[in-house]
């Protein structure tokens, strides 16, 4: 009994940010993650490393091990862990601490360990931004319904490069830079897309022709994906208000009156302040 209600109070501090306690674990957390991507900068300095390598890598040590504990207290904390395991923050939490331990295996590996500062995106919690999680998940919605348009769209675009690239080779040759179809498709891309890098242009006169009207053409397309979202945008009015995390599994984004865990099924049970 003892047991379940210490579980209980961790899983409010570290999964709530409503109390106190679980707010100050929350600031507390996030300025570890941002000391931790400071050193990881830091350290890719070669003067810095120089100077100070030995501190930096203890130093890394410290946030791994730190992040670590804190990830199993996540675990332990929640009746059901495998869930949180597999979540998004989940994967996030366990990816911070995983370079540190694979640097032995592969060297260099500890670079990666700027995906911690994907962390960061706990701060929308802590400081109550539900609504712009409520606005991304609009976008979101209308990507999902949009997505067969969008699919027809890219194939579009396919084609529209491979031709560009197959006639640009034979028109032009390697003598302009097209020494293959896929160079071509490569210069189609870039100038589709109004770039312009420059390192492969046209000679002959109807290569430019073709490379103007793609221009023109590149212009066009750009706008057709934001009419296709934006008319999705329009459709959809996709509210999702975020309360408490879920017991099982850590889970948010509840509506006010849910009784149970929309993504695991567990009871939504009011949490007494810490």
């Amino acid at each position: 009994m003892k047991n379940d209600t210490f579980r209980e109070k961790l899983h409010t501090i570290i999964f709530e940010s409503e109390t106190p306690a679980g707010r100050a674990f929350d600031l507390t957390l996030i300025g570890a993650i941002v000391a931790s991507v400071g050193a990881v900068i830091l350290e890719s300095e070669p003067a810095i490393k120089a100077q100070y390598g030995t501190e930096l890598y203890f130093l890394e040590w410290f946030f791994t091990i730190l992040f670590l504990c804190e990830y199993f207290l996540r675990i332990y904390a929640i009746q059901k862990p495998m869930r949180y395991v597999f979540s998004f923050y989940g994967l996030i939490d366990l990816a911070s601490c995983l370079p540190t331990l694979l640097s032995y295996a592969f060297p260099g590996a500890q670079s990666l360990l700027v995906i911690r500062s994907l962390r960061l995106l706990r701060i929308f919690r802590i400081l109550k931004l539900g609504t712009y999680f409520d606005e991304g998940l609009v976008i979101v919605n209308a990507l999902k319904a949009a997505r067969a348009k969008i699919f027809v769209f890219f194939f579009t675009i396919v084609l529209i490069v491979i031709i560009a690239g197959a006639t640009m080779h034979f028109i032009e040759g390697p003598e302009s830079g097209f020494v293959s179809i896929s160079s071509g498709m490569y210069w189609a891309v870039v100038t589709l897309t109004t770039v312009g890098y420059g390192d492969i242009a046209p000679a002959t006169t109807v290569g430019r022709f073709i490379a103007s009207a793609i221009m023109i053409l590149g212009y066009a397309i750009i706008a057709v994906p934001t009419g296709i979202i934006t008319s999705e945008l329009n459709r959809k009015n996709i509210r999702v208000l975020y309360n408490e995390a879920c017991p099982g599994c850590g889970a948010q984004g509840h509506e006010p009156d849910a009784l149970y865990c929309h993504r695991c099924g567990t009871h939504l049970e009011l949490k007494k302040h810490i």
